[in-house]
């Protein structure tokens, strides 16, 4: 097991507090801070800490597969890490985005290699051949866009709105509220040419103020989806995907909540500091809400457009053992959050981590000591550790009143 350094991604949605403050280094920082990879993916893999300096984790797997990953891992996806994790700090809304499936992804890359397009052009969707479903779990509350709302709930607000220029794209929900209905609208607004949208925009956005300045005490029962869109709005003026967020989900979450998205959900996030974990990929998809590359009708051919419900986790606890997992369906990864307390009274003070397969240990709160054979490792707030398939049992446990541990393995 070896201190594991993460790559540090400084997009200008993220944060110059959450995660330097996380990891004990001063605020503000000097760039916005917006995700560190705990992982292997090749375009930015963290560093094992050794005796001998500092080597790609990357490296190493590809230098002794068998014993970084294990036979379980390398049956399963081969000589990669299937996982990635990461803290994820957003200030400012993220791109609107959906991830392929596994056939889609391999399809994808394929063709982009084909057609030449360069691995780190701008232009490029395909990065990887791989799926990318992910959770995330809030550190902080955490606000986002996630999966279609039902379509009848879409109709209530869009009339709540009470923009006469709506009627026609309601009548079109209203007469299908179903999948192909919400495809239908999505597909209207997101392709709308720029004179008509500049038109409607503007007329919904008014509406939405409207709605906010209702007589006090009157029943206003999509606040929190009016404030979004007049928030996207001012950000991002005359983009259609400040449209197409008046048919998402809008998503609270506590801290230790956790949302799971799989293939094709399209989804924002808004504010906040979590964990992630996903498949290891970094293809996207955007649909709007950011200067980056826009494809469209790439997007649409990856979207699921049945309406999300039951994505939102309360992670089952383990009894006993301060851990509480958060179960999803996806097979390459596992995430679970490990309470501990030294005095062992609310949480145990110590839990044991079996040696089935590569993992990386992530100390978000206090300290944590962790042994393996006659080897000891502390982690403080904000360290990871990489713990290879071929290292012996492992034991954590907490070196301050009270500590937080989350443990990513494969699923």
């Amino acid at each position: 097991m070896h201190l594991l350094s993460g790559a540090l991604r400084t997009y200008a949605w993220g944060s110059r507090t959450a995660i330097a403050a996380l990891c004990g280094r001063p605020v503000p920082s000097d760039h916005p801070e917006a995700e560190l990879w705990l992982g292997s993916h090749p375009a930015d893999p963290a560093r094992l800490l050794t005796d001998d300096g500092s080597r790609s984790l990357l490296d190493a797997i590809d230098a002794d597969p068998a014993g970084q990953l294990g036979d379980r891992a390398r049956t399963g996806f081969g000589d990669r890490l299937p996982f990635l994790l990461k803290l994820l700090a957003a200030e400012e809304p993220l791109s609107l985005q959906a991830h392929p499936s596994a056939e889609q992804a391999k399809e994808g890359f394929l063709r982009e290699e084909a057609d030449g397009i360069a691995l780190d052009s701008p232009e490029r969707n395909y990065r990887d051949d791989s799926h990318k479903p992910e959770l995330v779990v809030a550190l902080t509350r955490f606000e986002a866009l996630a999966g279609f709302r039902d379509p009848h709930r879409t109709v209530e607000l869009l009339r709540a709105l009470d923009v006469p220029e709506l009627a026609h794209h309601i009548e079109l929900l209203a007469g299908q509220p179903d999948s192909a209905g919400l495809r239908a609208l999505f597909t209207t607004w997101i392709t709308l040419p720029q004179p008509a949208l500049g038109a409607l925009l503007p007329r919904i956005l008014d509406g939405c103020v409207r709605y906010l300045a209702a007589a006090p005490g009157a029943e206003r029962p999509f606040a929190n989806e009016v404030r979004t869109v007049l928030g996207l709005g001012e950000s991002y003026p005359g983009d259609a995907g400040v449209l197409a967020s008046l048919l998402l989900n809008r998503v609270t979450l506590e801290p230790g909540e956790g949302l799971y998205l799989d293939a094709g959900n399209l989804h924002a996030y808004l504010h906040g500091l979590a964990v992630e974990m996903m498949a290891n990929s970094d293809n996207v998809l955007r649909g709007g809400l950011t200067p980056k590359h826009v494809d469209v009708p790439e997007l649409l051919r990856v979207l699921d457009f049945e309406p999300l419900t039951g994505s939102f986790l309360l992670p089952a606890p383990v009894p006993g053992t301060g851990m509480h997992v958060y179960d999803t369906p996806a097979p390459e990864f596992s995430l679970a959050r490990v309470d501990l307390a030294r005095d062992g009274v609310a949480n145990p003070a110590a839990v044991e981590f079996d040696a089935s397969g590569p993992r990386i240990l992530l100390c978000t709160s206090g300290s944590v000591t962790i042994r393996g054979g006659d080897d000891t490792l502390v982690l403080d707030q904000g360290d990871a550790a990489w713990i290879a398939a071929s290292d012996p049992v492992l034991t954590a446990s907490a070196s301050t009143p009270d500590a937080q541990l989350f443990s990513a393995s494969v699923g």
